[in-house]
């Protein structure tokens, strides 16, 4: 293995860390609870809800599961489960809600909806049960308990019960741990164990496959259409071609990114992460993804987390 040139204070487990720092920016986010007769339908619904929202790169947002919901952890004491929504802004936010919670979980059989963010004013609200409502045609009914309201829209199994509103807050988007190993199977155990690590921080989610990001990218790209591109500098077949940012050893590259309701859970993401990641034998290094600081107002040093 190649011999280190960081400093001692930069070591975690015998592992590089690369003193920089992740970059995140500001999103707009809530939590949506879903229960369903069992788990595997709540399970269901996440899954379908969660399809296709890895990246507001090229998604309406960012979504996956949160954590699984006991019964009496759930409003209507079925099991459920929470995802966590994000997107730039709240009018976004409020379109991919509807949308996903339309399509995906309506649908889904003896489903119900409830908004997971309380104490929200009422302005930093949006619409989603109050949306969806139209759907019954005249035949849905209101329940108000307290100062919640609830939608009853008539349904083939009964009827789909969904809060009239959802609390959203200005959270954190593109926290980021990148790891750098000597094989793909080193790679690949590595960014799960730290998937498993983060997976019991509440507030974040991994909104990639697995929560594992094989597709890093940069900014821009020399086809003008393109928002973003490969992230070249880390791909170890590149390493010829253009300014490789790899060791020579190294033959794989894995990424964590890491959305959540606030910097402090964010933050707790990455400790856990980056600390379960370099406890797997073929490391070489783990870095993090910037730009300068040019790109959000929240920076992840790597060197603060050790």
């Amino acid at each position: 293995m190649r011999k280190s040139s960081l400093p001692e204070s930069l070591r975690l487990n015998g592992v590089e860390i690369a003193d920089t720092f992740a970059e995140a920016f500001l999103m707009k986010g809530t939590r949506v609870i879903v229960t369903a007769h069992n788990e595997k339908w709540a399970h269901i619904a996440a899954a379908e809800m969660a399809g296709n929202a890895t990246s507001v790169i090229a998604c309406d947002c960012e979504t996956a599961l949160e954590a699984t919901l006991l019964p009496d952890e759930s409003p209507d004491g079925r099991p459920g489960v929470s995802l966590l929504v994000f997107a730039f802004d709240r009018d976004s936010l409020a379109k991919a809600v509807q949308g996903r919670v339309g399509q995906c979980v309506l649908t889904t059989p003896t489903s119900a909806c409830f908004n997971g963010v309380s104490d929200c004013p009422k302005d930093k609200k949006i619409s989603v049960g109050g949306a969806l409502r139209y759907f019954g045609d005249g035949l849905q009914f209101s329940k108000k308990l307290g100062n919640r309201r609830f939608w009853r829209i008539p349904t083939m199994d009964g009827e789909f019960l969904c809060e009239d509103t959802f609390g959203t807050v200005t959270g954190v988007g593109g926290g980021n741990l990148i790891i750098l190993g000597e094989t793909q199977a080193s790679a690949l155990a590595s960014a799960e164990a730290a998937v498993e690590a983060v997976s019991t921080v509440p507030d974040v989610i991994l909104p990639f496959p697995g929560g594992i990001v094989r597709s890093g990218s940069k900014v821009g790209s020399k086809y003008p259409k393109l928002r973003a591109s490969t992230n070249d500098a880390y791909c170890p077949t590149l390493r010829p071609l253009v300014e490789s940012n790899l060791p020579e050893n190294c033959q794989c590259v894995y990424e964590l990114v890491i959305d959540g309701l606030s910097f402090d859970s964010v933050q707790a993401a990455m400790r856990v992460g980056i600390n379960a990641a370099t406890q797997v034998p073929g490391i070489l290094r783990i870095t993090a993804g910037n730009y300068g600081g040019k790109l959000g107002k929240h920076h992840f040093h790597l060197r603060e987390l050790l």
